[in-house]
Parts: C-alpha cells; sequence; structure tokens
C-alpha cells in the first residue's frame, strides 16, 4: 500500500518549483484534505529552469481506488514537469505525503 497523494501534500519539479495542488475532486478526503485525481493538473510556481516548467499533468494512479472511475494519485505515480511550450522538462518528485490513507 502505498500513500495517496492530497492537496496537502508536497510535489515540486526537478528544479524545486512547488506545484500548486488544486483538485476537482469534492467528495473524497484523506485525514481531512481532499484527494488528488489522475485528471488533475497542477500549475508549478518558483521554477528555476530556462524555460520554467509550468505544469504537471499525471499517469500511473492507483489501480484500486477511483472516484467515478478515475484512478487516485499515489505517492507512486510519475507526474511529467511541461514547460509553457508544453515540452517535457522531468519527472514532478513526490516530497511528502500524509501517511494514514493508503491505496494500491
Amino acid at each position: 500500500m502505498v500513500p495517496i497523494l492530497t492537496t496537502t501534500s508536497t510535489v515540486t519539479c526537478p528544479h524545486l518549483g512547488k506545484a500548486v495542488l488544486i483538485t476537482s475532486n469534492a467528495v473524497a478526503r484523506v485525514a481531512g484534505a481532499a484527494a488528488l485525481l489522475m485528471t488533475d493538473l497542477h500549475v508549478v510556481t518558483g521554477c528555476t529552469s530556462t524555460p520554467p516548467c509550468v505544469l504537471i499533468t499525471w499517469s500511473c494512479g492507483a489501480t484500486r481506488m477511483t472516484l467515478n472511475g478515475i484512478p487516485l494519485l499515489l505517492q507512486s505515480s510519475i507526474g511529467t514537469c511541461y514547460n509553457a511550450s508544453l515540452t517535457p522538462q522531468g519527472v514532478a518528485v513526490v516530497a511528502q505525503t500524509q501517511s494514514r490513507g493508503r491505496g494500491v
């Protein structure tokens, strides 16, 4: 079982820009915070790369935990960081998660 990502998790781009973790999920909560979904897009602020990362998209969500058929994001999910031209800049770093809710 792997920790579920929530709006209180910490995710960065490889250049230490911070992801703004907002979700369309208004139902599922883990330890009081909204669980993130694989379809969520996250804006990146403060990236030091040139050009900077501005967006993270996700793949490889939970296989057994979904919300309306959409997989929840796990600590093991893969986030791809993009610049404004939608050129991949690297893989997102999950730096911190909650410790209560876990999924597969």
